[in-house]
């Protein structure tokens, strides 16, 4: 039996050094428990709260975590990142020390029978048109070219800084969903359904974890939550995709806000 992990928003460096450590060995352990059957694992976006690669160093920390995907790349499991907004300065260390395999757009995937998407989430669907905007700027290669005229230690304590200004650096506000009408990804996943047919809608970004069928379909909307309030992932085994706790019983149902 083989498996397929997909986990999202550790946000490891928030709200400190501690809990951040904390949250990581956890996370490390979650692995551990699927690696002798692991066939590829998905890190869709905001793994870090801030990543930024100048050419010659990066920011310091999330040494288990590296070590976790050294471990994978040795014994050959396919490893994924997608960019969120928190990390979108993602260039070659992960493909070159450990060759993963870096995506900054939605991606399509076939496994196990099932068709997939899987995006971390923001910018999508309707509205914000400031952070899209953002985004763009954001992305380019000239705004990250000026941010690496500013000396790590300047530019990370920089970051750092707003990071801890966030609701994530501050762990402030608690998610609540919206309802289908209002809630973006879910509409993004019925603009796509007009075009295409997928079993799963796999996102991250939303910080809550969601597991809903897409109305008058049979694909399912599903959102990796957060290892800062939920510890949830997604697991693949079989055909069947689940979205689970870390040690709790909680699966799929407990996760779906229309029931």
């Amino acid at each position: 039996m083989s498996h397929i992990l997909f986990l999202s928003d550790f946000h490891l460096g928030v709200p400190d050094a501690l809990s951040s450590k904390e949250r990581e060995i956890k996370i490390c352990r979650l692995i551990d428990s699927y690696k002798d059957n692991l066939s590829e694992i998905y890190f869709v976006g905001d793994v870090f709260d801030f990543w930024m690669e100048y050419k010659t160093c990066v920011p310091k920390g999330f040494y288990r975590l590296f070590g976790k995907l050294a471990e994978l790349a040795d014994k050959n499991i396919p490893i994924h990142f997608f960019t969120g907004n928190h990390d979108m300065w993602m260039k070659d260390l992960f493909k070159t020390e450990f060759n993963a395999n870096i995506h900054h757009k939605s991606q399509i995937i076939e496994r196990q029978g099932k068709k997939i998407y899987i995006a971390h989430g923001d910018g999508l669907g309707p509205g914000d048109t400031k952070y899209k905007l953002l985004k763009v700027f954001f992305a380019s290669p000239i705004c990250q070219f000026l941010f690496r005229w500013i000396h790590p230690d300047i530019g990370v304590k920089l970051a750092r800084f707003f990071s801890y200004q966030s609701r994530y650096g501050n762990n402030t506000i608690q998610e609540r969903y919206h309802g289908n009408a209002k809630e973006w990804l879910y509409i993004h996943c019925k603009e796509v359904m007009t075009k295409d047919i997928f079993d799963y809608f796999i996102f991250g970004h939303r910080h809550l974890p969601i597991c809903t069928s897409i109305e008058d379909t049979e694909s399912v909307y599903i959102n990796l939550g957060d290892w800062l309030d939920y510890n949830t992932y997604g697991l693949m085994t079989d055909g069947q995709l689940s979205l689970l706790q870390y040690e709790t019983n909680k699966s799929n149902r407990d996760f779906d806000p229309n029931r």
